[in-house]
């Protein structure tokens, strides 16, 4: 008789980190652009992540990318990697992300009182992003209801998240490329002389 094969779960930090890598860092190491070029992908797509519009962050990587490439063209980036950076913010990540959106916000309009707790919150958030919608259904939902329910100050909390953590991103993820070019220039150099040397031999 046929036996059915076991599907083998994986620990979920192991599913996160290699989602992380594939998704996040692969994209980057496996660019043939320039550094800087790449950086400004990662940099774009977590502009769009740190904000409240989950379900159209890809969509609005694509509008900024198409806008620098017709107004600003030194800022042109990366457009592959821009898009996986939108990922940071997932079905996973949402909840605690969205809520110090909110806390953020709160804290900068001076609405102490109405901080609340994370626990309501994730709760009515993960229902609405589970509702199953077709495209211009999401669009609604993922903003215009974001915006009814939790109201301004979500908004304007993600304002400095977006700002400080695309600027990080930027700042690591070129550090991170030139790193990786050094050290794949001194491997194809090492392997050069030693080709030269089994040559002289």
């Amino acid at each position: 008789s046929e036996t059915t094969p076991q599907v083998i779960q994986r620990p979920w930090k192991t599913r996160v980190r290699y989602m992380v890598m594939y998704r996040l860092i692969a994209p980057i190491l496996r660019s043939k652009h320039p550094p800087e070029y790449t950086a400004r992908g990662v940099l774009f797509g977590l502009l769009a992540a740190l904000t409240p519009t989950v379900g159209v962050q890809m969509l609005i990587v694509l509008g900024m990318w198409a806008l620098v490439r017709a107004f600003r063209p030194a800022w042109d980036f990366n457009l592959i990697v821009g898009c996986a950076w939108t990922w940071v913010t997932n079905i996973i990540t949402v909840p605690p992300v969205y809520f110090l959106f909110l806390v953020t916000g709160r804290v900068m309009m001076g609405q102490w009182d109405d901080i609340g707790g994370y626990g309501e919150f994730s709760g009515q958030l993960s229902g609405m992003l589970s509702s199953q919608l077709d495209f211009f259904e999401s669009l609604w939902l993922y903003t215009a209801e974001l915006f009814r329910i939790w109201g301004l100050p979500m908004f304007v909390g993600c304002i400095p998240w977006a700002i400080i953590g695309s600027w990080v991103g930027y700042r690591w993820s070129l550090g991170l490329m030139r790193r990786f070019g050094d050290r794949r220039r001194k491997r194809a150099a090492r392997r050069r002389e030693a080709r030269r040397l089994a040559a002289e031999e």
